[in-house]
């Protein structure tokens, strides 16, 4: 590995998350909190630390895949790690082991909180704490793509390294234009959303924390009640809206922009995402109207935007899910599993993976019968590549095998089968809220010491696709 280009781009990661880190010290100054010297002494320790790396490490030249991976999981470690420090030093979240937990489930747009009372931190913090979702969302190393070339730096090991999904779509044949473009679109979506919730009567700073969680999938409200505590209809339905469209392939947003209104249609993944929301939706709804316990307009409401926020593993919440009936909660966990598009802000294990696994299977029946027939497994009409079908197999492999392995040592720490289940399966899928003690009226205060740490590490594992962290741990990565 060149470590003289690892460290020069760490170091410009760390000099973006460090000037970003000062931007929630306009809200701190404002509503006076006494979080203003936190975060500007936290973001001065940031960009002097990125800064430094930039001096010392003067090396130039195009990251090689080694290096790709070892910058984007040191990357996300070390922002999370500096992340930290406004909940530190201000005192409102003293432990560092829960400190770190609540920045890496930001970083990773996971939701997972600490916190007991969400309106007791400062509008600074929380400002900060919902900013790491947006950097996260589309990912501070794509954002850092555009200025590599600037630098003497490629980056487009980084790019396939970071960007979700088993096969990143290049917008543009340059890497530094494609991170421009989503970044706009990014942008351009979450002023949007910013306005329209604006009009539905949310101040800025809490329609600018709302955008950041719906446009990052990542959950992290003002209220300790979610989206339900603003009690609006009007807030809840562009929240579902931003959710969905967040949870789709930005490619789709872009070539809709240039005015392609069809490309919606005919991507596969698309209309498969957009089936799988509406089966789910009929589903929770059907069972919570069997059951009794919501009435009609009711049911359909809370069911859609819970169909919509798991689905895109954004993780609000308009309604105590946990004490749903046994069916909704099990469709719920099910859920867990699906996550957003490829090239979408969301987790999990994404649309395409799954669509082209159940292709793969249909096919393998099909063989059965047909023994000697040539059977591709074809998307949007171009066949996948049988190394495409191997390697989601294989990270299917990984993604279980973590869940199976944290929710044994989970147990072993003492937590309910339900609980330390679906709080892996939360964290891996970049979720935040779970069942049993870690549901949307719970939080992760409880959880051990130990347990923090595993389910971060969890976090940053399902954030980055797994194979990302799991290579660094190869005899073959170091050799």
């Amino acid at each position: 590995m060149n470590t003289g280009i690892i460290g020069r781009v760490l170091g410009f990661i760390l000099l973006f998350v460090g000037m970003f880190m000062a931007v929630p010290a306009l809200f701190a100054f404002h509503y006076g909190g006494g979080d203003l010297v936190p975060i500007l002494v936290s973001s001065a320790l940031t960009v002097a630390i990125g800064g430094s790396l930039i001096l010392v490490f003067r090396a130039r030249g195009e990251l090689m895949l080694r290096d790709s991976f070892a910058v984007v999981t040191l990357g996300w470690l070390i922002i999370s790690a500096l992340g930290a420090l406004p909940f530190v030093i201000s005192g409102h979240i003293p432990s560092y082991t829960d400190a770190f937990f609540e920045s890496m489930s930001g970083f990773t747009t996971t939701g997972a909180s600490i916190l007991v009372r969400v309106e007791d931190l400062p509008r600074g913090l929380l400002f900060w704490r919902s900013l790491t979702h947006w950097l996260g969302g589309m990912g501070i190393i794509v954002l850092s793509l555009a200025i590599l070339p600037m630098t003497g730096i490629g980056g487009t090991q980084l790019y396939k390294a970071e960007i979700p999904g088993p096969a990143p779509d290049k917008i543009t044949p340059r890497i530094r234009q494609t991170a421009k473009t989503l970044w706009k679109v990014y942008l351009l979506l979450t002023l949007l959303e910013t306005l329209l919730l604006l009009i539905g009567g949310l101040d800025l700073h809490e329609s600018l924390c709302q955008s950041f969680g719906s446009m990052a999938t990542g959950g992290f409200s003002t209220r300790t009640a979610s989206i339900a505590g603003f009690g609006s209809v009007f807030v809840e339905a562009v929240v579902i809206v931003f959710m969905f469209l967040a949870g789709m392939n930005f490619t789709l947003h872009y070539h809709f922009l240039k005015g392609k209104t069809s490309a919606f249609w005919h991507s596969e993944e698309f209309r498969f995402y957009l089936g799988i929301i509406a089966v789910f939706t009929l589903l929770l709804t059907a069972d919570n109207l069997l059951a009794g316990t919501m009435r009609a307009g009711g049911a359909v409401r809370h069911s859609i935007f819970q169909a919509v926020s798991i689905t895109t593993t954004t993780g609000f919440a308009t309604s105590d899910f946990s004490i749903w009936p046994a069916t909704a909660r099990f469709v719920l966990l099910f859920m867990m599993f699906i996550g957003g598009c490829a090239g979408s802000t969301g987790g999990s294990i994404k649309v395409i993976r799954v669509l082209i696994i159940l292709k793969q299977g249909l096919a393998e029946l099909r063989k059965l019968l047909h023994p000697r027939a040539v059977i591709p497994v074809r998307v949007d009409g171009r066949t996948v590549h049988q190394d495409v079908v191997v390697n989601i197999l294989g990270f299917l492999f990984l993604y279980f095998g973590l869940l199976f392995l944290s929710t044994l040592a989970m147990t072993l720490m003492g937590l309910d089968i339900l609980t330390a289940f679906s709080s892996v399966a939360a964290s891996i899928g970049n979720i935040g809220p779970g069942l049993g003690a870690v549901g949307p009226a719970a939080n992760y205060q409880h959880i051990p010491l130990a347990g923090k740490w595993l389910l971060s590490f969890c976090m940053l594992a399902g954030r980055l696709e797994i194979y990302t962290v799991f290579v660094l741990f190869t005899r073959d990565f170091w050799e």
